[in-house]
C-alpha cells in the first residue's frame, strides 16, 4: 500500500457522500501534494480559496452548522496557527456553547513536513499536534496518519464520527 494512493482512495470515498465539500487553497488548481489526491473528487465539490486560513475555518464551521461536512484542507500543519481563533474558540467548543444544539462536523485535513526532497524549514515544519490536543480538549478528535493501511479507515471514521476531527498526514510519505 502506498501512502498517496490510500489518501486518494480516502478522498474519493469522502466525495461520494452528498454532504461533503472540499475547501481550501489549491483544491481546484495544482499547488501542493494534496491536490493530486483529489483527482477523483468532482470539481463542483471543491471550493478554492486564497491563503485565508482563519476565514476558511469560519466558512467550514458555517457550512457544518447547516448540515454540510466540509473537508477543510490546510496543506501545512502550521497554517492551522492562523485559524486558531475559529478552531479553538468556536469549533472545539460549539457543542458546549450551544448546550448541545450545534455540533458542527468539520474534517480538517493537514500535513506535517516534509523534509524530503528538501527541508520545509522552521516556518513550515512545526508539529503542533500536542498543543492542538490541549487547546481543543474533547471537542475535536486528532489523529496522526502514519500507516497507509489505516488512512481510508480513519477518514471513514471521521465521516461517521459525530463531531469534528483533524487528520494529520505525513508529508514525507507522499512519495
Amino acid at each position: 500500500m502506498e501512502y498517496k494512493e490510500e489518501l486518494t482512495k480516502a478522498m474519493t470515498m469522502l466525495a461520494q457522500d452528498e454532504r461533503t465539500v472540499f475547501i481550501g487553497q489549491s483544491v481546484r488548481y495544482s499547488g501542493h501534494a494534496m491536490f493530486n489526491t483529489l483527482k477523483d473528487v468532482p470539481m463542483e465539490k471543491r471550493i478554492e480559496l486564497p491563503v485565508f486560513e482563519d476565514t476558511q475555518m469560519g466558512m467550514s464551521i458555517g457550512m457544518a452548522m447547516v448540515g454540510m461536512i466540509p473537508i477543510s484542507i490546510y496543506p501545512r500543519m502550521d497554517f492551522l496557527l492562523c485559524a486558531m481563533n475559529q478552531l479553538v474558540n468556536h469549533l472545539a467548543v460549539m457543542k458546549e456553547m450551544s448546550n448541545g444544539q450545534f455540533n458542527p462536523r468539520v474534517i480538517i485535513r493537514t500535513a506535517l513536513g516534509s523534509n524530503i526532497p528538501f527541508k520545509a524549514g522552521a516556518q513550515h515544519g512545526k508539529d503542533i499536534m500536542e498543543p492542538l490536543r490541549m487547546l481543543c480538549h474533547n471537542g475535536v478528535a486528532i489523529v496522526r496518519l502514519r500507516q497507509p493501511e489505516l488512512i481510508v479507515q480513519e477518514y471513514k471514521y471521521a465521516l461517521k464520527y459525530g463531531g469534528s476531527a483533524i487528520l494529520i498526514e505525513e508529508g514525507d510519505l507522499y512519495g
